[in-house]
């Protein structure tokens, strides 16, 4: 409900922070207007705490070097157009040089403006801003780990089972294509494609995870769990190049019309394609929810997919073209690839 009108954890999580940090700043440095630290919560505060310390750090390093390039000028020349022109450009520069991240350059051009307009003239004014920014940096990762860390592994099983539900429609697609097509067909093509956009985001999930647990002292217990997901998104990989595989085969005798000519019974390939289909959605459901049923039910389906991908072995005596044997023979081995997968 507070999602639909913009009011999420996050901005929650960051207005916290601010108010804390400007507290926590007039409470110890005794300054009327400690802007940085809340300036310095807002800007950390991000999606994962990973994140958050990722940008503390340069909010940090950029003050440091803002501060001294400021002061260095700030020494010998008053506030004046030539002076922010100067410290800003010599600031920008240094920064650039030794290859620091682009969000610690615009920060360091910030803090060594701000310094030199307001800070020449007051004694420790420099070491404050330091001290404020470290604060507010602190306070927000601090935040962003304590309260309601973000935990993205249920973005990762979600993504595992629709990546399963994909593969199995798609190569179930592709064993009803076995008689129904025509020359020059490129059958499967936008089926795969959707496979490929599914495994990428599964790819985006792990990665989100996989951040969510860096520096979260509360979901550390689940790195051992996110590690076996990892294995599955890797499995489901191979198994997608497979699928790619068996399209492409399918592709290449029907392009030649071997469906019309020479292997017009296509019943025990068809049957072997969607036996081995429904291994996959099976695979991903008892990975991600490993109950005994679920792997028993995986287990029959794999010896059912088995044993059709022999009975079509049984069939390939049947074939004299060399080119169809071989097609045939390729799709075969990725089948039997997949369920080596699924079954490992």
């Amino acid at each position: 409900m507070f999602a639909r009108v913009g009011l999420t954890l996050q901005i929650v999580k960051t207005a916290l922070a601010a108010a804390v940090s400007w507290m926590l700043a007039t409470a110890v440095l005794d300054s009327g207007f400690p802007y940085f630290a809340p300036l310095a919560a807002i800007l950390t505060v991000q999606v994962t705490v990973a994140d958050s310390v990722e940008k503390a750090t340069q909010r940090i390093i950029g003050i440091v070097g803002g501060v001294a390039v400021s002061l260095l000028i700030g020494h010998w020349l008053s506030i004046s157009s030539f002076s922010i022109f100067l410290v800003i450009l010599v600031g920008m520069a240094i920064s650039k040089a030794l290859r620091m991240n682009p969000q610690i350059v615009s920060q360091v051009a910030v803090s060594s403006f701000l310094v030199l307009a307001f800070g020449m003239k007051e004694e420790g004014y420099a070491l404050e801003r330091v001290v404020e920014t470290l604060m507010g940096s602190v306070v927000a990762v601090l935040i962003n780990a304590l309260i309601v860390p973000q935990n993205a592994i249920p973005e990762v099983e979600k993504s595992i089972l629709t990546m399963g539900e994909k593969a199995t429609a798609t190569l179930s697609f592709l064993s009803q294509q076995l008689h129904q097509t025509e020359k020059g067909q490129l059958v499967g093509r936008q089926e795969t494609d959707a496979l490929i956009a599914a495994h990428e985001a599964s790819i985006t999930a792990l990665q989100l995870a996989e951040q969510s647990l860096k520096y979260n002292p509360f979901l550390t217990q689940k790195r051992t769990y996110l590690s076996r997901l990892t294995i599955v998104v890797k499995r489901l990989e191979h198994i997608t190049t497979q699928i790619r595989g068996i399209r492409r085969g399918i592709a290449d005798l029907n392009s030649a019309r071997i469906f019309q000519h020479e292997l017009q019974d296509t019943q025990a390939l068809q049957e072997a394609v969607a036996a081995t289909a429904n291994c996959i959605n099976l695979f991903s459901h008892a990975m991600v929810t490993p109950t005994e049923a679920e792997r028993q039910e995986l287990l029959a389906a794999i010896r059912e997919a088995q044993l059709l991908q022999n009975r079509c072995l049984d069939t390939l005596r049947n074939i004299n073209s060399n080119r169809t044997l071989r097609d045939v023979g390729s799709i075969l081995t990725d089948l039997n690839r997949i369920l080596k997968e699924v079954e490992r």
